[in-house]
């Protein structure tokens, strides 16, 4: 079961390494309470930049292929394209909510 049909986005500011606010806005798709789901993605992932490059594993020339057909809805690729759209922390945030 998914957790919603569109989920997150959180701000940042340079020099600081956490978010300055994680905001979750399901669009009235959520299976799950939005608070719930804000308070587990801090939980289960790092978010600091940092956090996020590693864990999507950014720091790589992979965005070429990005420059046509646009950055979302694509399949993550097995060289690690589109890392972005990988579901890979799902049981973990499932178990964090529950």
């Amino acid at each position: 079961m998914p957790f919603a049909a569109r989920a997150r986005r959180s701000a940042h500011a340079i020099g600081v390494a956490k978010p300055l606010s994680l905001y979750v806005d399901l669009h009235g798709t959520g299976k799950v309470a939005e608070a719930g789901l804000e308070k587990a993605l801090g939980e289960v992932m790092d978010l600091s930049p940092r956090g996020i490059r590693e864990h999507l594993n950014l720091n790589r020339p992979i965005y070429a292929r990005t420059s046509s057909y646009g950055h979302f809805g694509r399949a993550p690729d097995a060289d690690g394209g589109f890392s972005w759209e990988k579901t890979d922390l799902v049981d973990a945030l499932r178990g964090a909510v529950s």
